[in-house]
């Protein structure tokens, strides 16, 4: 699995218009699954995104994790972070999990997330949506759970 993460002071996933989704401090991660992902790697991206220490401590400096701070997390799929461009300008898309398995690793994802004790905020899976947020910091990183980047 990989993610970009942002850490954000709100967010918010509209579908057709409609909000289905908002929250306020935390983490909002885009989450693109691979086709060797299983079981483990929800659960490793789980904890490593409760447990990052990128919230300032009383002394301004990263030091709280999501936990610490009592933030929301945001889970939004999105399959183009396995595009492969290495060949021109169009993205190339095979790279990326089988919609029925990255929907269920997701779904693991977000169970997990919230077996830690976290309050989750998600998007529509396979749908188009439109998503704001108020990026704090900015403060953004990249995660693979296979340890690629």
């Amino acid at each position: 699995m990989r993610a970009v993460v942002q850490r954000v002071c709100s967010a918010q996933v509209l579908v057709d218009g409609e909000t289905i989704g908002s929250m306020q401090q935390g983490l909002l991660a885009l989450v693109g699954v691979g086709p060797d992902d299983g079981a483990a790697e929800p659960q490793e991206l789980a904890r490593k995104m409760a447990h990052l220490r990128v919230f300032p401590d009383d002394a301004g400096v990263m030091n709280r994790s999501l936990l610490d701070v009592g933030g929301s997390l945001g889970i939004v799929s999105q399959f183009t972070l396995f595009g492969d461009l290495r060949k021109g300008r169009r993205p190339y898309y095979g790279g990326a999990a089988a919609p029925e398995r990255a929907e269920a690793l997701i779904g693991m994802l977000v169970e997990e997330a919230r077996g830690l004790g976290l309050e989750v905020m998600t998007g529509q899976f396979g749908a188009s949506m439109q998503i704001s947020l108020t990026n704090d910091g900015p403060v953004t990183l990249l995660i693979d759970t296979e340890k690629k980047f």
